[in-house]
């Protein structure tokens, strides 16, 4: 499900971009990582990681092929919750506070990706959400890291360019 975010958060863009026609550079990026920013981040560790881990623990464990009635479930949960947060926050919060909740939040998904690739391998765990979530954690890092890579890149570009 969390792939849903990805489109969205490109299709949000392109609508985005259409409503502004905006044939800047600069701002181009910063709406595709702005949409990246609240759905991906946003929408994702709070409707995929704080609303179904804290509310829903046995549940959520059950479909990712964990053992129900761990209490880590909560610390997971609050965890997505905060960062779901941060990245609702990005509406109003720009330049480096999007560099930290991007950077945290892909930091944290590649985790997440390497921990479903461990317990497919190790566990043999090939329920959905523990196998697939291995393609979309790592689809969602490299999407923000290559959105904040290209926003400092362009900044880079502009700064010498005026000089």
């Amino acid at each position: 499900m969390g792939f849903i975010f990805v489109v969205a958060s490109i299709a949000a863009a392109l609508i985005h971009l259409a409503i502004r026609r905006s044939k800047d550079r600069a701002e181009i990026i910063d709406i595709f990582l702005l949409h990246s920013l609240v759905f991906n981040v946003g929408f994702v560790g709070l409707f995929f990681g704080f609303i179904p881990h804290v509310f829903f623990a046995d549940y959520a464990a059950q479909i990712i092929g964990w053992e129900t009635g761990s209490r880590f479930q909560y610390e997971v949960g609050f965890h997505d919750g905060a960062w779901g947060i941060l990245g609702l926050l990005c509406i109003w919060n720009r330049d480096r506070f999007w560099l930290a909740t991007g950077l945290g939040w892909s930091f944290f998904m590649l985790g997440a990706a390497y921990g479903h690739l461990l317990d497919t391998v190790q566990n043999a765990n090939y329920a959905h959400n523990n196998f697939f979530m291995i393609f979309v954690d790592a689809l969602i890092a490299a999407l923000l890291l290559g959105l904040l890579a290209l926003r400092y890149w362009h900044a880079t570009r502009k700064a010498a360019s005026a000089t």
